[in-house]
């Protein structure tokens, strides 16, 4: 039995900058744009990994969520610790390079780190995407 990953979520709180750090700076394609405005739930993935996506969706829409919790939420977002992502390239120079291209011309996400080999073993570089998740890229 063999259980794949099939969709990780990240809050985006700008769904339009979020589809375009994805999309533009990553290569990542489309695969549902569900919703309108800033409650958008919207699906993308690597082209060569169709049964794989990540999930760009409003910030505690849940209806169990209390203002509190929203705002604590909102806080965690803006200081750029409420969530992680780790990717993996072939390229990780022609990645990089890409994706610092999109963050400076378009103003939204941060370059954290170029790419730099690790004392753990491995090569990678670090972003900040357009609502402040952390997105690792390792060099495989």
């Amino acid at each position: 039995m063999s259980v794949i990953i099939a969709a990780a979520f990240l809050p985006a709180d700008d769904p339009e900058k979020s589809l375009g750090f994805f999309r533009d700076a990553l290569g990542f394609e489309v695969r549902q744009d569900v919703g309108q405005g800033t409650m958008r739930w919207i699906t993308v993935g690597p082209p060569d990994q169709p049964e794989t996506g990540i999930v760009l969706h409003p910030p505690a829409a849940d209806p169990g969520v209390s203002d509190e919790e929203r705002r604590t939420i909102a806080v965690l977002m803006a200081k750029g610790v409420y969530t992680a992502l780790s990717l993996a390239t072939k390229d990780l120079q022609g990645t990089f390079d890409r994706a610092r291209a999109w963050v400076e011309s378009s103003g939204a996400g941060e370059v954290l780190q170029e790419p730099e080999d690790q004392p753990w073993g491995v090569r990678d570089c670090s972003f900040r995407d357009p609502a402040g998740n952390l997105v690792r890229i390792n060099q495989l």
